[in-house]
């Protein structure tokens, strides 16, 4: 998700919705988001996002209870779901 620029849809701290900014870190249970030049520690449980995908345009929607893990055990569940 790094590098990807992000919106929080939805999200238990209501003062995060609406937040766009650009993904600079990610950890199991947060993302760090730059938005007008601050960065905001954004915590995935309970947070709807929405990432916009480069040199395509697409957009993709995604709950952060769904990527509660970290960068690497992700890559590792999409190897073992072939």
């Amino acid at each position: 998700m790094i590098g990807l620029e992000v919106e929080v849809l939805d999200h238990s701290d209501k003062g995060l919705v609406g937040l766009v900014g650009r993904v600079v870190w990610e950890t199991k249970n947060t993302f760090v988001v730059e938005s007008s030049g601050r960065e905001l520690t954004v915590p995935k449980q309970q947070g709807v996002f929405s990432f916009k995908l480069p040199n395509s345009g697409y957009v993709v929607k995604m709950l952060g209870d769904e990527v509660l893990r970290r960068p690497e055990e992700r890559v590792k569940m999409c190897g073992d779901a072939r």
